[in-house]
């Protein structure tokens, strides 16, 4: 809520400003009580969160306040403080306070930041600071840490490896084309357009690094049933390489989480029986 007050009188102005001390006093004493000499403190939406009243007192106290903290971070800071926020001054006790070696502003560049170490019982959070010449690098550089900790996360929730350079969808491929070739009917047909659809996968990867893509694929196929089965195309050397040599692998999760989520699709649109097309006006 925003509002504005009227004094009309002198009286009224020195009694208002009497009180307001005194409630901000009240505070100061709390926060001196328990011990803090260390202060995060939200950015309001609505006005200063800090009265320059306030800033007296707490420097009186020897308190180093950190104002304007913005509210999507303080999850984030209560989780590497290993700590919770504090609505009500009832709250602030010192059981809920937690303790470092030191707090520090630290400049770099034309910026600066807040530097804590020394936590006591530090959450398990990582900071990363990203620094670029321009915005476009800054959202270069956060992409890429992004798509990193992505696979971080596909690592944690299924820890296994697979050769990368299309090693597996064209492995995949040749088995389900010798299974095409044992049963009849639809089903054999499925099967056959199913190992199809997996050679996209290598075949855009030639094609991306600018090789022959039938070519490299035909060979990746025949080495792969010659039962090289990490055998796979090495885009530094353009050519067919044992791509486990090169370091080149991929997380399982990656490999299973597109081969489901293109079937569900496929499946999806099979269930369509019809199309009726509209014409917007």
């Amino acid at each position: 809520m925003d509002y504005n007050v009227v004094v009309s009188d002198y009286t009224a102005m020195d009694r208002v400003l009497r009180e307001e001390r005194a409630y901000i006093l009240n505070i100061v004493k709390q926060i001196k009580k328990a011990g803090c000499n260390v202060l995060l403190i939200q950015k309001s939406i609505l006005r200063d969160a800090l009265s320059e009243l306030a800033i007296h007192f707490l420097d009186k106290i020897k308190c180093m306040v950190i104002n304007n903290i913005e509210r999507e971070d303080i999850d984030y800071v209560c989780k590497t403080l290993n700590c919770r926020p504090i609505a009500s001054l009832d709250h602030f006790v010192a059981e809920n306070l937690v303790s470092a070696d030191l707090v520090e502003d630290v400049m770099t560049g034309n910026s600066h930041f807040v530097q804590i170490t020394g936590i006591n019982n530090p959450g398990r959070t990582v900071s990363i600071i990203v620094r670029g010449s321009n915005k476009l690098v800054l959202e270069e550089a956060e992409r890429s840490i992004h798509d990193a900790l992505c696979v971080i996360r596909c690592l944690v929730k299924y820890r296994a490896l697979l050769a990368g350079g299309g090693a597996p969808e064209i492995e995949i491929s040749l088995k389900l084309a010798e299974l095409a070739r044992l049963v009849t009917g639809v089903d054999a047909y499925c099967y056959r357009a199913f190992a199809q659809a997996l050679e996209v996968i290598p075949l855009t990867l030639a094609e991306n690094a600018g090789l022959n893509p039938i070519t490299t694929v035909t060979e990746l196929r025949n080495r792969h049933s010659q039962g090289e089965v990490t055998a796979g195309i090495n885009v530094r050397k353009g050519a067919i390489t044992n791509i486990l040599e090169e370091n080149v692998v991929q997380p399982l999760l990656v490999s299973i989480s597109a081969i489901t989520l293109a079937s569900e699709t496929v499946r999806s649109i099979l269930k369509i029986d019809d199309i009726v097309n509209t014409r917007g006006y």
